[in-house]
């Protein structure tokens, strides 16, 4: 689909375009000048959850991390949705409501947005920050010795098409949603503070996908530990009934060439890793120092993160 536009823009002709044709990062850049580029982004997606308070404050933290996955500072923000005519309306308020006070938790300000109307409702963000031009973060540059930091457990994906089939519990679709609905600031803002440059937020491609882009564009190998990764109340034991929603499969069958499994790890636990997240957390590559630094923050500040591996050389990721 998209081999016929690939010469229309040529990134050699848009010298300020940071980030936004040649590698995929999570958000575009565009220099403004010596202090100060722009960081702008879109998301959006149809329910996850039923409550459509929740569901608005998800999409919205969701569009929002991919700004704080770049390091940058959001400030300004355009609502996107599809929305069935005949939902009622205060069904429809709720959505934007979740969504507009989730955004203003952020600092950020809703200055309008667009609608049309569909059969199934979508809703989400189109999001515009700023970051230092050379301070940014990217998914490359980490380094053989570092140490792999994530700040939300897994999970999401599996609990929520539990919730689908009518199979999920209601304490574990609650925290599941609290954690979603958490916004990724504090944790970008804590790896700013202590020089991190490499990093990426975990959602649709799921731990092993994310990773794997940092992997190859860093030209390194990832090893991770499995007993460290964190996962939400449920999450495995919907993974033993293997209850993953159809995002895992694709992840699986596009990435597992990349990926070695410890044997003695089974199928649901494998397929865990490649469960597609909504609002998951960022994972930074972080040096000894650095990560001291993190931790010390994050301690301070109360931010939860794991560390669950390190970058080695390989060329592939283990999971032991």
């Amino acid at each position: 689909m998209l081999r016929p536009i690939q010469g229309i823009f040529r990134a050699s002709e848009y010298p300020n375009l940071l980030v936004g044709l040649d590698e995929p990062d999570d958000a575009a850049v565009w220099q403004i000048d010596e202090e100060k580029a722009i960081v702008i982004t879109t998301d959006f997606f149809t329910p996850v959850v039923d409550d459509p308070y929740d569901y608005g404050a998800i999409a919205a933290a969701n569009s929002l991390s991919d700004v704080y996955a770049m390091g940058g500072s959001p400030f300004l923000a355009l609502n996107i949705a599809a929305l069935p005519p005949d939902l009622p309306a205060d069904i429809l308020t709720e959505i934007l409501r979740g969504g507009a006070e989730k955004v203003h938790e952020a600092g950020v300000v809703i200055a309008g947005g667009h609608t049309i109307q569909d059969k199934e409702p979508k809703y989400g963000l189109v999001v515009v920050g700023l970051v230092n031009p050379r301070k940014f973060f990217r998914k490359s540059g980490a380094k053989p010795g570092d140490y792999l930091i994530l700040t939300k457990p897994l999970g999401f994906g599996t609990t929520t098409t539990a919730l689908k089939r009518g199979l999920a519990k209601e304490e574990h679709l609650q925290e599941a949603v609290i954690w979603m609905k958490t916004l990724n600031r504090k944790a970008s803002e804590i790896a700013q503070q202590v020089g991190l440059t490499t990093a990426t937020d975990i959602t649709g491609y799921s731990l092993l996908g994310h990773a794997w882009e940092i992997a190859s564009l860093s030209a390194v190998g990832l090893r991770l530990h499995f007993e460290a990764i964190p996962f939400t109340e449920g999450a495995k034991e919907y993974a033993a009934q293997f209850i993953f929603p159809g995002g895992a499969f694709d992840n699986r069958l596009y990435f597992q060439e990349h990926v070695r499994f410890d044997p003695r790890l089974t199928e649901n636990e494998q397929m865990l890793l490649f469960d597609p997240q909504t609002s998951g957390g960022l994972l930074f590559a972080a040096s000894p120092e650095q990560r001291k630094a993190f931790e010390h923050k994050a301690k301070i500040t109360q931010q939860p993160y794991w560390v669950i591996g390190e970058v080695t050389s390989s060329g592939l990721i283990e999971v032991d």
